[in-house]
């Protein structure tokens, strides 16, 4: 028998205790032992639930008895989810987590304190919730080169975008309706401005190159700013609009980021629509694979935990190679990324000179006309780098929208 704790009692936590109830003999088998929750740190109380017998509330009683092999970290954000990590692994014990803000931030570091210890940081859970994406990147695809992943790594915001798109809805009104269905936080910030997706680019970036990716320098856009205009005109040119994050290997450098993107109909992840996630992979051997699933939730986020805590308890005295180094790698400059926009600004009062002057500063372009959407002058560019662009829409005044383009 194999003695777990787990840490933190909320959605994903619970889940953990729930699917490791529900499915225990299957994932005993799959194990090679009997997995036992011994305890259940959390800082409130649970009564009436079976879970309140081996509630604790003091970290030390985990970290001290020497029965715990595996710890669950699933309470989210950094402090005190590192120490109470960090302290782990150099008493021997291997940690399972959920934690995307604390792997993109220390990921590099855990690993290596588990490298030195024989023990294992396993993060499956971290990006893609209940989709595999973390254990095929270490050990499917490995004899490939990737070129390219770019996802859909954030459910909430992928919900808001499909029904804005299917209902015409406004932002503000849809992002209301997925709080009330449990889609969305009450705070929607990391979701909704990127930060949740520019977390898990950078956890798959890392694990690509081998070093430490920060997120920080991963450029950052959210959906925030996107009007029920934007999806007429993306009706128009039969296009999707949806939030990727996106890592792109280029003349042997990557260039990371996340925004708001209309793809085609030819696009891989033009179908990943409501909650789930999608992940596109591009290798030089293997050319397109593509991971679809639940990207969220309790039950498929606890998945994955606990098939990470059935690794760890198979390899209890052995580490699971991750490459994965604390030097920091150099992103390429994202301004020199090459790209297509469209672009929406209010019609002047003599449309004809305006789309001179938009002829003269980006040469050929693709002008769009949407139902319903009148007083203004929207177009598509050719390609041009992000800087270079940024530069010549500088001149014009009354921009309304700026979307990048891919098909």
């Amino acid at each position: 028998m194999v003695n777990i704790a787990v840490l933190g009692y909320g959605t994903v936590g619970s889940g953990v205790v729930e699917v490791i109830r529900t499915n225990g003999e299957i994932i005993n088998k799959k194990a090679g032992q009997e997995i036992h929750v011994k305890y259940v740190l959390d800082l409130r109380e649970f009564e009436g639930d079976p879970v309140q017998e081996i509630l604790v509330h003091d970290y030390n009683i985990i970290l001290e008895d020497p029965e715990i092999e595996v710890v669950v970290e699933v309470m989210g954000g950094v402090e005190p989810a590192y120490t109470f990590t960090k302290k782990a692994l150099l008493a021997g014990k291997s940690v399972c987590t959920s934690n995307k803000e604390l792997v993109a931030k220390h990921g590099a570091e855990l690993l290596a304190i588990a490298r030195q210890k024989q023990r294992n940081y396993l993060f499956e859970a971290s990006v893609g919730g209940g989709i595999p994406i973390i254990r095929p990147l270490n050990s499917s695809l490995t004899a490939d080169d990737i070129t390219e992943i770019t996802g859909i790594l954030n459910g909430t915001t992928n919900y808001i975008l499909t029904e804005m798109a299917d209902k015409g809805a406004a932002f503000e009104d849809v992002l209301k309706d997925a709080q009330s269905k449990g889609y969305a936080e009450r705070n929607p910030e990391a979701d909704v401005e990127g930060y949740d997706a520019c977390r898990k680019i950078a956890i798959l970036t890392s694990l690509v190159v081998g070093e430490q990716v920060d997120y920080e320098d991963v450029h950052t856009e959210g959906i925030t700013k996107l009007t029920e205009a934007d999806f007429k005109y993306a009706k128009a040119l039969g296009a999707s609009i949806k939030l990727l994050g996106t890592s792109r290997k280029v003349d042997g450098t990557f260039y990371s980021m996340v925004a708001p993107v209309m793809i085609g109909q030819e696009h891989p992840l033009i179908s990943v629509n409501g909650v789930f996630n999608g992940i596109f992979i591009h290798g030089n051997v293997l050319d397109d694979v593509m991971f679809y699933g639940r990207g969220a939730g309790k039950l498929p986020t606890a998945s994955a935990v606990v098939s990470d805590v059935v690794d760890a308890v198979k390899h209890l005295n052995e580490n699971i190679l991750t490459i994965w180094e604390q030097k920091k790698y150099a992103l390429g400059t994202y301004e020199k990324l090459p790209g297509r926009f469209f672009v929406r600004m209010a019609q002047a009062a003599d449309p004809e000179s305006q789309k001179q002057e938009i002829g003269k500063v980006f040469g050929e372009v693709r002008y769009v006309e949407a139902d319903g959407v009148e007083g203004e002058t929207a177009f598509v560019t050719g390609t041009v780098t992000e800087g270079d662009f940024s530069g010549r829409i500088a001149g014009f005044g009354q921009v309304r929208s700026v979307i990048r383009v891919d098909f």
